[in-house]
C-alpha cells in the first residue's frame, strides 16, 4: 500500500483535500458551465479557499473560454507544468486544459484511447497543483476512456474522490444520468448529489418561468435513487452571455488606492455573482461543502 501511495499522481495531489468529478453520461446538459460555477462559488466560499479546475474533455475543451483564459499557454517549470490562474496574482483559481496546448483554439484533437490516457496521466502527475482545497474535474460525455483513466490514475487518492451528477429534465438525459450513476457505483465513487440544469427558462423581461424541457425529473430521480438533490438551475441568458463571451480582460483589473497601494479585482467572479443564477448555485455549493464535511445523511455511498 505504501508503494501505491508513492506514485507520481499521489505525490502531486498530496496537497489536494477534495477532488470533485462533474459528470452526466450525456452531452449538452451543461457540465462545463456547472464545473465553472462550482469552481467560482467554491473559491468565493472562503477568503482563503484555493480551487483547481481540470478540463479532461479533451476533444471539446470549454473551460478556458468560460474562465476568460483563451489564448493563454502553459509554462514548463523545473517542478512541472504551471497551471493558468484565472485570478492572476491572487493564484486561488488554477486551471489546466488541453485547450492551452493547441496552436489554434479551432484545432481538433484527434486522439485514440492510449494518447488520451497519457494526457490525463500527465495532467494529474506533471501539473504543479500545490495546495488546493478543491480540485474540480470537468469530464466529457459518456463513461469511457477519460473516466476510466481518471479512476485508474487516482486510485491512490480514491478516498478523496467524489462526484456531482448533472442532468436536464428530459427523459433521455435522465436515462444517461442513470448510466453515470451506475458508473460511480461500479467504481466506488461517492456521489455528493444531483443537479437538474436547464430546469425552466426565466424571461429576462417579465421574469415568467417557462418549463421548456419540463421540470422535476432530476429531483424525482434523486429521491428514487437515494441521492441528495442539490438543486435546479434555470436557463439564464445573462449567465450564458457571461460565460460565452468572456474575454481575457475579465481576469481582473487593478484599482489604485488613495494611499498609493493597489488591489486586484477578480471581475469575472464579481460579474458572475451579479447574475440571477449565482444565489441559486451558492445554495448548491453550501450542500456540496456540507456533504464533503461528512454532515450529510443523504450522501450516496458507493454500493
Amino acid at each position: 500500500m505504501a508503494a501505491a501511495e508513492d506514485t507520481p499522481v499521489a505525490r502531486r495531489l498530496r496537497g489536494v483535500k477534495h477532488i470533485i468529478i462533474v459528470c452526466s453520461g450525456k452531452g449538452g446538459v451543461g457540465k462545463s458551465s456547472v464545473s465553472t460555477q462550482l469552481a467560482l462559488s467554491l473559491r468565493a466560499s472562503s477568503p482563503t479557499a484555493r480551487v483547481g479546475v481540470l478540463d479532461v474533455d479533451l476533444t471539446g475543451p470549454s473551460i478556458p473560454r468560460m474562465l476568460g483564459l483563451d489564448g493563454h499557454s502553459v509554462h514548463q517549470s523545473s517542478d512541472g507544468w504551471v497551471p493558468v490562474y484565472a485570478d492572476g496574482s491572487e493564484a486561488r483559481l488554477a486551471c489546466m486544459s488541453v485547450g492551452f496546448l493547441l496552436k489554434k483554439k479551432e484545432d481538433s484533437v484527434v486522439w485514440r484511447g492510449p494518447k488520451k490516457n497519457a494526457m490525463i496521466r500527465q495532467f494529474l502527475s506533471d501539473v504543479r497543483w500545490e495546495e488546493l482545497d478543491y480540485l474540480v474535474i470537468d469530464t466529457p460525455p459518456g463513461t469511457s476512456d477519460e473516466h476510466l483513466s481518471l479512476v485508474e490514475h487516482m486510485a491512490p487518492v480514491h478516498s478523496r474522490l467524489s462526484a456531482v451528477l448533472v442532468t436536464t429534465p428530459q427523459a433521455v438525459a435522465l436515462m444517461d444520468a442513470m448510466k453515470c450513476l451506475s458508473f460511480t457505483r461500479t467504481t466506488s465513487i461517492p456521489v455528493l448529489g444531483l443537479i437538474e440544469n436547464m430546469s425552466g427558462y426565466v424571461c429576462p423581461c417579465c421574469g415568467e418561468i417557462s418549463n421548456v424541457f419540463s421540470t422535476g425529473g432530476g429531483e424525482e430521480m434523486a429521491r428514487r435513487e437515494g441521492l441528495r438533490f442539490l438543486g435546479s438551475l434555470p436557463v439564464d441568458t445573462e449567465l450564458v452571455s457571461l460565460l460565452d463571451a468572456t474575454e481575457p480582460e475579465s481576469l481582473g483589473s487593478v484599482e489604485r488606492l488613495a494611499d498609493g497601494g493597489s488591489v486586484r479585482s477578480f471581475q469575472l467572479l464579481e460579474r458572475y455573482q451579479n447574475t440571477s443564477t449565482a444565489p441559486l448555485f451558492q445554495a448548491i455549493v453550501d450542500k456540496v461543502v456540507q456533504a464533503l464535511s461528512g454532515d450529510d445523511s443523504h450522501m450516496n455511498a458507493a454500493i
